[in-house]
C-alpha cells in the first residue's frame, strides 16, 4: 500500500526519532566523545566521496560562480542581521532581552557547512557551488562575526578569533575533499556506480550531527534554562526568522534568474546558521555567565533548520530529473 503524500517520509521520521532519542537518552561522557568522533569520520567520508564524485570541470564551475557566492554571503551577513534588528521591536517582547541578544548573535553567525552541503546533495542542487559558498561563509565568519557582534549585538565585544577554526575546517572538510578528488581517476567510476552509498552517507551524517548536537544541548540543561512561556516565545521568534530567510532566499534566487539547481544551493546555504561555529565563538565573545542564554537560540535554530530543510530537500528532490545539475556527476 502506497504511503499518503500527507505523511512524512522515512528520513523526516528518522530525524524526529533521533531528536526524541537525544532528548530521552542523550550521549554523555565517553559515549558523547565516541559519537563526536564518529560524526567527524562520517563528515570526512562525505567530503571524500564528494571529492571523488565531482569532475574537475564541475569544481571550476563551482568556484567561478561568483554571483551565487555573493548572494549567499549577502544573505548570511547582511540579510540576517538586518532582519534581527528590524524585527526586534516586534519579536523581543515574546522573549527576554537576554534571549533576544542570543537571537541577534544567531543572525551574525556564518552558514553551516556539513548539513547545507548534504541537503543540497539530497535535493540535487549545485554541490560544487555549495561546497565553495558554505566553506567561504565559515572562513569569513571567523573574522566577520566578531566584528558584527561588536557593532549590533553588544558593545565592547572582543574582535579576536582563533585561527584554530580555520585549521579545523581545512583539515576536517577540505582535506578529505581534495584527497578524494585526487583519487578520482581510480575510484570515481566505483563511486558513480554506487551512488546510493553517497546518499546513505549524506543522510547518516545529518542524523549523527542532529544526535550529537541535541545531546549536548540536553546535557547543558536545554529544557531548564528558560520558562515554558519564554521557550515558546523563542520558538516563535526563530520560526519567523527561518520562514523569512527561506522565503527571501528563494525569491532572490528566482529574481536574479538562477536555475533550479542554483536556487537549491542558495536556499540551503543562505538560510542556515552554524552551531559548530557559534558555540565556540560565544565562549570567546561573551562573559561566561551570558553564554548559556546566548547559545540557546543557536541550538534551537539549528534543530529547527535541520527539520524544516529535510522536508524541503525531499520536495526539491522530487522535481523532474532533467532539472538536476548534470555537472555534479559529470565524468572527467
Amino acid at each position: 500500500m502506497a504511503r499518503s503524500r500527507y505523511l512524512p517520509d522515512n528520513f523526516t521520521l528518522a530525524l524526529v526519532t533521533t531528536v526524541a532519542l537525544a532528548s530521552l537518552l542523550p550521549a554523555s561522557g565517553g559515549t558523547a566523545h565516541f559519537f563526536e568522533r564518529l560524526t567527524t569520520v562520517a563528515i570526512g567520508l562525505l567530503f571524500f566521496l564528494h571529492g571523488a564524485k565531482l569532475s574537475r570541470e564541475a569544481i571550476v564551475q563551482g568556484v567561478g560562480h561568483w554571483r551565487l557566492h555573493l548572494l549567499v554571503l549577502a544573505c548570511t551577513f547582511v540579510l540576517f542581521p538586518a532582519l534581527g534588528l528590524a524585527l526586534r521591536p516586534v519579536l523581543e517582547p515574546l522573549v527576554t532581552p537576554a534571549l533576544y541578544t542570543g537571537v541577534l548573535y544567531l543572525c551574525v553567525l556564518p552558514a553551516t557547512v556539513q548539513s547545507a552541503i548534504a541537503f543540497t546533495s539530497l535535493a540535487r542542487g549545485n554541490v560544487p557551488a555549495a561546497i565553495c559558498s558554505a566553506s567561504a561563509s565559515t572562513l569569513l565568519g571567523v573574522f566577520v562575526t566578531p566584528l558584527l557582534v561588536g557593532l549590533i549585538v553588544t558593545t565592547g565585544a572582543g574582535s579576536s578569533a582563533s585561527l584554530d577554526a580555520i585549521g579545523r575546517i581545512l583539515l576536517q572538510l577540505m582535506a578529505p575533499f581534495v584527497v578524494g578528488h585526487l583519487l578520482r581517476p581510480w575510484i570515481g567510476a566505483w563511486v558513480k556506480r554506487h551512488a546510493s552509498t553517497l546518499t546513505l552517507v549524506d543522510r547518516g551524517s545529518i542524523l549523527l550531527v542532529v544526535y550529537t548536537a541535541f545531546s549536548a544541548a540536553v546535557i547543558e540543561g536545554l529544557w531548564k534554562q528558560v520558562s515554558p512561556t519564554a521557550l515558546a516565545g523563542l520558538l516563535v521568534v526563530l520560526a519567523v526568522l527561518l520562514a523569512i530567510a527561506l522565503t527571501s532566499t528563494t525569491w532572490l534566487a528566482r529574481k536574479f534568474g538562477f536555475d533550479k539547481a542554483d536556487e537549491v544551493t542558495i536556499v540551503f546555504c543562505g538560510s542556515k546558521k552554524s552551531l559548530a561555529s557559534g558555540v565556540p565563538m560565544a565562549h570567546v565573545l561573551f562573559a561566561a555567565s551570558a553564554v548559556g542564554t546566548v547559545v540557546l537560540p543557536v541550538m534551537l535554530f539549528h534543530q529547527m533548520q535541520l527539520m524544516v530543510c529535510a522536508v524541503l530537500a525531499q520536495r526539491y528532490a522530487r522535481r523532474p530529473v532533467d532539472e538536476a545539475p548534470v555537472a555534479v556527476a559529470k565524468p572527467a
